[in-house]
C-alpha cells in the first residue's frame, strides 16, 4: 500500500499544535527516521566544524560529512561514517518511497544507529 503523503501535513499541524486529531503511525515512523538521521548528521557536521574542517555549503555537505568519516583510517570514525551512510539511505526511503516494507524495524534500527553515532562522537 502506498503512503498517503498528505499525512505529513497533518503531522506538521499536530506538531505545531494546530490540530487535536492524531496522525497515522506511518507518518510518525517516517518522520522519526528522518529526525534520527538529522540528529546524527548535524552532530557529525558540527564535530568536523569544531575540529577545524572546512565544510562545503549546500547539499554537498551530506556526502562530504559521510566521506570524511568513512575515508578515515581510524576504525571508530569509519564506523561512524558507515552508520551515517545507512541512516541517510533509510532517510531517503522514508522521505521519497511510496511504500516501505519493515518500517517498524527500520525505525528501531535507525534510532539505535543514531544513538551509536552520537555516543561514538563523544568518545573521539
Amino acid at each position: 500500500m502506498n503512503f498517503e503523503w498528505s499525512d505529513y501535513l497533518e503531522l506538521a499541524r499536530e506538531l505545531a499544535g494546530q490540530t487535536a486529531s492524531p496522525v497515522g503511525t506511518e507518518a510518525r515512523l517516517r518522520s522519526a527516521i528522518s529526525r534520527a538521521y538529522y540528529a546524527a548528521f548535524c552532530k557529525c557536521r558540527n564535530h568536523l566544524r569544531d575540529v577545524g574542517t572546512q565544510l562545503p555549503q549546500g547539499a554537498a555537505i551530506h556526502q562530504f560529512v559521510r566521506d570524511e568519516f568513512k575515508d578515515s583510517t581510524d576504525k571508530k570514525r569509519k564506523k561512524i561514517g558507515n552508520n551515517l551512510d545507512r541512516l541517510r539511505a533509510d532517510r531517503n526511503k522514508a522521505d521519497y518511497d511510496d511504500s516501505i516494507s519493515g518500517l517498524g524495524k527500520m525505525v528501531d534500527l535507525d534510532i539505535e544507529l543514531a544513538n551509536q553515532i552520537i555516543a561514538a562522537l563523544r568518545r573521539l
